[in-house]
């Protein structure tokens, strides 16, 4: 039986590779996001591949908009059973370069943006008393880095209200299944919008994966929601160890690395667009896609998946890579 998802954030990036992944399987989804080039192009690769899509330009900011987005949705399809939480936005720049309305707006859409979405899907769910919603989070939600102040705080923010409400479900004995998603650095068209205040093209910290390996990720968690999170990206697994037992150092070691490293060798250009306060892929805009510049450095494939399906073996993963980060920032913070 084809299931009905939801799924915010998907004109581009991992929400669209994720509208895909469900698509193979003949769901039904309502693809939320504010851009309508984007959202009717990922609509027709859903329909292309069995699918079948409801286009729902949508400002996941606006409570209203998105509680409406979920009535469209069940009005089309019938009950939602799967919400997928992706839609986000960032500034890259130092704190004191970030405009307090272009924080707050970061807050909004990445963190609130969330929120607006689990209380849409909760609404619907619980009394049904069924569903599952992923959130998709990332490490930077356990990790923060320079550069990106509004977008950590946010990220951190959305592990934050993940945990409270998945144990108020569990209180209730609820059937409704909350899990999240921690991603590591993707290739995604958000280093083509984003707002940059940095002298050069901004990019993903390396390792980079392919948004296919996230959205494989998230199928997975959509069907096995009884985990509290997966990691993606043994980059994922390393960085949230090492903040649990080496916090000081990875401070000194991203404060040494952390502003080149999200920085190509690329001058930015004047007129780069940015999707901070309107869709790049507006009305009249351009399709991104799922993918963004980084194809040739990009991997498609990621062991750590496997072992963050496999609960114990993940323990044994995390330890080692506790151990192999500690030796790499002691001989780091010491050059």
């Amino acid at each position: 039986m084809s299931q009905t998802v939801v799924i915010t954030g998907a004109s581009g990036g991992i929400g669209r590779a994720t509208a895909r992944e469900f698509a193979k399987r003949g769901a039904r989804i309502g693809l939320v996001a504010r851009g309508r080039t984007g959202l009717e192009a990922a609509a027709r690769e859903v329909e292309q591949l069995g699918g079948k899509a409801l286009v729902l330009p949508t400002d996941v900011a606006d409570h209203e908009q998105v509680r409406a987005a979920a009535d469209q949705v069940e009005a089309e399809y019938g009950p939602i059973d799967v919400w997928v939480n992706v839609a986000f936005t960032s500034v890259f720049a130092p704190f004191t370069e970030i405009k307090p309305e272009e924080f707050r707006r970061v807050t909004e859409v990445t963190y609130l943006g969330s929120v607006n979405g689990l209380r849409a899907a909760l609404s619907k769910m619980e009394p049904r008393d069924h569903g599952v919603i992923v959130q998709v989070g990332s490490a930077l939600g356990s990790r923060s880095i320079p550069l990106q102040s509004a977008y950590c705080g946010a990220k951190h923010a959305v592990n934050g209200v993940a945990s409270s409400i998945r144990t108020e479900l569990m209180h209730k004995r609820s059937n409704v299944k909350l899990t999240v998603v921690q991603m590591p650095a993707v290739n995604t068209p958000q280093f083509s919008w984003v707002l940059s205040r940095m002298p050069n093209h901004p990019q993903p910290v390396p390792p980079i994966y392919q948004p296919e390996v996230a959205a494989r990720a998230v199928a997975f968690a959509a069907d096995h929601p009884q985990r509290k999170q997966y990691y993606v990206g043994f980059s994922t697994a390393l960085t949230i160890t090492a903040e649990k037992f080496f916090s000081g150092l990875l401070d000194r070691y991203l404060a040494k690395t952390g502003f080149d490293s999200q920085q190509t060798e690329q001058k930015a250009a004047a007129n780069r667009p940015e999707n901070l306060w309107e869709p790049a892929d507006g009305d009249s805009g351009h399709d991104f896609g799922a993918h963004g510049e980084f194809d040739q450095r990009s991997h498609n494939r990621d062991p750590q998946v496997w072992v963050s399906r496999h609960a114990r073996l993940a323990g044994v993963g995390a330890a080692a890579a506790g151990l192999g980060v500690l030796g790499v920032l002691t001989r780091t913070t010491k050059h």
